[in-house]
């Protein structure tokens, strides 16, 4: 029963190599990549990752995650327009932190919910030096001397 299986599974493979349907096909001659690498068993995972182009962040346990985005808080808050924009920002990132120390899993760290006026005097004194640069006046140009080698030339 297998070896008639085999059979015709090998006389359709021929019939198609003879038709040319595996001519010309992607990759062809190409060396198959990752062959020479030792086995790694959430290969998949990575090759999921890079072909759909996800963060890695997405693998990390939620507490982790939390944390990252409480380190990354300065820099996304940054360039928001308003102190209200700001506070919802905050709002929003401080309420996934109690919902998680409400219903922790994953391993146990320590996440605080982030501090909205620590953050909103940054924001501001952020602010006030971009905008202070951006009405400061140019400095004046600075002018070489030029040395008079002969009278009539210039350097």
């Amino acid at each position: 029963m297998v070896d008639a299986w085999q059979a015709a599974v090998e006389a359709q493979i021929r019939s198609a190599q003879e038709r040319g349907e595996f001519d010309n096909l992607p990759g062809m001659g190409r060396p198959i990549p990752g062959r020479d690498l030792p086995y790694d068993e959430s290969w998949w995972i990575k090759s999921f990752l890079e072909r759909e182009a996800l963060p890695t962040d997405l693998l990390l346990p939620t507490p982790l995650q939390l944390r990252r985005r409480v380190e990354q808080v300065p820099d996304e808050v940054r360039d928001l327009p308003t102190e209200e924009s700001v506070r919802e920002f905050v709002g929003v990132l401080n309420r996934e932190i109690v919902a998680w120390l409400r219903f922790p899993s994953g391993p146990r760290v320590v996440v605080r919910p982030v501090d909205t006026e620590a953050v909103l005097r940054a924001w501001r004194a952020h602010r006030a030096a971009r905008q202070a640069r951006a009405t400061a006046p140019p400095a004046p140009p600075i002018r070489s001397r030029r040395r008079w080698r002969w009278p009539w030339r210039r350097t």
